[in-house]
């Protein structure tokens, strides 16, 4: 891994506006942003179908039994093959296209264990946001356009979806104040602000490299 490259993983509960603060500091500080168009990556560089990786993207329930799919080779003519993947396999798949990613530049990754699989990357900074669950459930709602009760309960499914996941790979505890190097509630602050502070945060940790 390029040494040179400063790598900012952001973990977020659903709600609390997590995705939107990075793309502010990808923004603001002129870095690449990976989202969700790592699950793409990953299917073009195994030779898989993305919606594999869509299925299985920071979702529990992992048993480690293997499961079949029947799935077409990228670039095949009509031609299919059916192979035994796990989860494992899966995670692993992606794990080397966030690697991958991380060696081209400046860098920012949202969610799927980056901060575990980056973790030896020498100016890696992990940050967590965290929201009040009123604030989180309101945003849901107008998100996804439902009522308090459905957007409640689509918050704490992602929540334990998103801990089962983090929790199982990299052994440690999804949320919690230990596993990241900064945790903070954008409900303080609001969006902006936040992303604002965690700039200001990151370009003092390494305002060198950041042309200040």
């Amino acid at each position: 891994m390029d040494a040179s490259n400063i790598i900012i993983t952001v973990g977020r509960q659903l709600g609390s506006g997590g995705k939107e603060i990075a793309a502010l500091l990808a923004q603001r500080l002129a870095y690449k942003m990976y989202d969700q168009e790592l699950l793409n990556l990953a299917a073009k560089e195994s030779g898989l179908c993305e919606r594999l990786f869509e299925r299985n993207d920071e979702q529990k329930a992992f048993s480690k039994s293997f499961f079949r799919y029947h799935l077409p080779f990228i670039g095949g003519e009509n031609e299919m093959f059916q192979n035994e993947l796990s989860q494992d396999k899966l995670f692993k798949f992606q794990s080397e296209v966030i690697v991958k990613a991380a060696e081209t530049d400046n860098c920012i990754f949202v969610g799927r264990c980056a901060d575990y699989i980056l973790r030896e990357s020498p100016k890696l900074i992990s940050l967590f946001i965290t929201a009040n669950i009123e604030d989180r459930i309101q945003r849901v709602m107008q998100r996804r356009q439902c009522d308090e009760k459905t957007a409640g309960s689509i918050v704490r499914e992602g929540d334990e979806s998103r801990a089962a996941y983090y929790d199982f790979y990299t052994g440690k505890t999804w949320g919690h104040a230990s596993s990241y190097h900064l945790c903070v509630n954008s409900s303080v602050l609001g969006i902006s602000a936040t992303a604002d502070f965690l700039g200001q945060y990151i370009q003092a940790k390494y305002s060198k490299l950041c042309g200040e």
